[in-house]
């Protein structure tokens, strides 16, 4: 098994909408093809910043198919069918395997608030329904739910298609608890582009980015100098990038980066679903300054 087993770099894609609020798919196989040849390493299609949230499920395995088809195998294709039910989650994922995604995003469920053996219960029979790579996502932000380490390591030795976890808790005591507990060939992704370099420091081998949506080199660049013994050019990268990651959640993720795809690329990436709604104009200007700073628009 490869280690980190995607990539380091997998960007969460934004999915473009039409003025009418509907999928644009032409657009988003554009911005697929774009995003490989700007430093992503692998894909990760209809996660949080791709408005799961508000897709149906058809749309999910249109926008599957489509990207799939664009990308042709050049870099992993992963696509979040978990959902806070755990049989729709199985019955989805089983139409999704069918599109030629390379793995599964599986969300901790939300709202139900699980126990700790909800979460293992939740995984295990996911796992088993699958013979696709999964990455499990611990977003207690969103979710309301924090998956202990205990449980991500009980899932990690006992399903060994749970090949990495996303780990958002903003802690990086409970991402040095992971890499203690999880089996070694298991990927940490941080889930927090401002916390890539702690991560990383703690066993983290990659990350799953909003800002590679607009500049995945920064990131590349920064673990290519950790990796290399550079902790202080690793740390002055980092120190370069984190306003522009920041930035990216002056608004909820990803009102932000949706309108900063389209400045940086060219590829119109449409307006947020509602109930997000079209940036601040306070707000875009902050925006549009840092981008400007870091030479990411003219």
């Amino acid at each position: 098994m490869n280690n980190p087993y995607f990539g380091r770099v997998l960007t969460a894609m934004v999915t473009p909408f039409n003025n009418d609020g509907s999928v644009n798919y032409e657009a988003a196989a554009d911005f697929a093809e774009w995003l490989i040849n700007n430093g992503s390493d692998g894909l990760v299609v209809a996660g949080s910043t791709g408005e799961a949230a508000t897709m149906s499920n058809e749309e999910k395995l249109e926008l599957f198919r489509v990207v799939v088809k664009r990308i042709n195998k050049k870099v992993p294709v992963i696509g979040g069918t978990g959902s806070n039910n755990t049989m729709a989650s199985i019955e989805f994922t089983k139409e999704a395997e069918a599109t030629g995604i390379d793995g599964l995003l599986i969300v901790g469920p939300y709202y139900n608030k699980p126990t700790q053996e909800g979460f293992y219960q939740h995984f295990a029979a996911i796992a088993k329904a699958t013979k696709l790579p999964i990455i499990a996502y611990n977003v207690p932000g969103r979710t309301a739910s924090n998956i202990m380490p205990a449980t991500l390591a009980r899932i990690t030795k006992e399903f060994k298609n749970v090949v990495a976890v996303k780990e958002s808790a903003g802690s990086v005591t409970q991402a040095a608890e992971l890499y203690r507990l999880l089996p070694k060939e298991v990927t940490i992704y941080s889930g927090d582009d401002g916390q890539t370099l702690p991560f990383l420091s703690v066993g983290a081998q990659g990350i799953i980015s909003v800002l590679g949506n607009i500049a995945a080199p920064m990131l590349q660049n920064i673990i290519k100098a950790y990796e290399e013994g550079k902790v202080k050019e690793a740390a002055d990268l980092h120190a370069i990038m984190a306003p522009v990651a920041d930035v990216l959640f002056i608004e909820t993720n990803p009102i932000p980066v949706k309108a900063a795809v389209t400045m940086v690329t060219g590829i119109n990436a449409g307006e947020t679903r509602l109930p997000l709604t079209p940036m601040s104009s306070d707000a875009k200007e902050k925006l549009v300054a840092v981008l400007k700073e870091n030479n990411l628009i003219k």
